[in-house]
């Protein structure tokens, strides 16, 4: 009886609050869940789940139990860090990432990266909503710096630009801003955080202030790479990241504004987007975490 694996599963169930959460996060069937949960409950002599069609609670039994096992997944893993850490970084890793981050900068990386270290399996979850590292198994996740939480330690690991753009047509037909207080005459468009409903910001800097633009939201979407298209063809003027915006701009089908004026010192630059490769703990930064940051700060420093 693989006693180890039941009280992982055990653990998981607990954490994600149903059997069937629980099930979703292992990759497993509910029923092959509720089985193993019913094996260890046999192998112990002791109720450990109280369970109906509609809840689930821990018993005292269960609560005992559980207090006294949950480290165990964590202290075998730290064991086997420790007894590989002369070795190559080898194991799943589990990344998270915004979209647009894991669609522009990620994906051309990651044959290198796995190149470099072929022991590493890699998994990625590209999206934008709010992830759990705990609950989701997440090794390590980017986020920009609106995304970070007391709870993360975060590593700066690079700054891309923010740029403003707009495509020609629209610039001919509603002219072109020259100041961000200009903005507010515009039909700007806007990124809607998933996680909290919130608009991105538009920010700049002038003489080292930090300072927020109003702007008349003429589109709103939570998908950049959307409203890069709805910009490339006449809807307003978008806020992208570089990497989003440089091959619409390449093309010829967005143009860039508020561009740096080396004449004119104290003028307005956007607020530059900064990247950063976030864990929950310290212990979490073990070998092939530490590799794949570091990699990808390397690769973001030359790029």
């Amino acid at each position: 009886m693989d006693i180890l694996g039941l009280i992982n599963t055990f653990i998981r169930v607990v954490e994600n609050g149903s059997i069937a959460a629980a099930a979703r996060a292992q990759g497993m069937s509910a029923a092959a869940v509720s089985q193993s949960i019913t094996r260890l409950e046999t192998h112990l002599g002791v109720r450990l789940l109280s369970r109906t069609t509609r809840s689930m609670a821990l018993t005292e039994s269960g609560t005992r139990y559980f207090d006294k096992v949950r480290h165990i997944p964590r202290d075998i893993d730290l064991a086997s860090q420790a007894a590989t850490v002369a070795s190559e970084p080898q194991g799943p890793l589990r990344i998270a990432t915004t979209a647009a981050f894991g669609r522009h900068v990620l994906a051309p990386l990651l044959p290198a990266f796995s190149a470099a270290y072929p022991r590493i399996d890699i998994e990625l979850i590209s999206t934008d909503r709010r992830v759990d590292h705990r609950l989701e198994g997440i090794d390590v996740s980017i986020r920009i710096k609106a995304q970070l939480t007391d709870q993360m330690i975060a590593r700066h690991i690079a700054s891309r630009p923010f740029l403003f753009c707009a495509s020609p047509a629209y610039l001919d037909r509603a002219g072109i801003p020259a100041t961000p207080q200009d903005l507010q005459e515009h039909a700007c468009l806007v990124f809607r955080y998933p996680t909290d409903g919130r608009f991105l910001p538009w920010t700049f800097i002038r003489d080292g202030k930090r300072f927020e633009a109003r702007v008349k939201p003429g589109f709103v979407c939570d998908d950049i790479d959307i409203i890069a298209r709805i910009a490339a063809n006449g809807g307003g003027i978008a806020r992208l990241a570089s990497f989003v915006a440089q091959p619409f701009i390449d093309s010829g089908q967005l143009l860039q504004l508020f561009q740096p004026d080396s004449r004119n010192l104290a003028c307005a630059e956007p607020e530059p987007m900064d990247i950063y490769a976030c864990v929950t703990e310290r212990s979490a930064l073990n070998a092939k975490v530490r590799a794949f940051i570091d990699f990808l700060a390397e690769a973001l420093r030359s790029d």
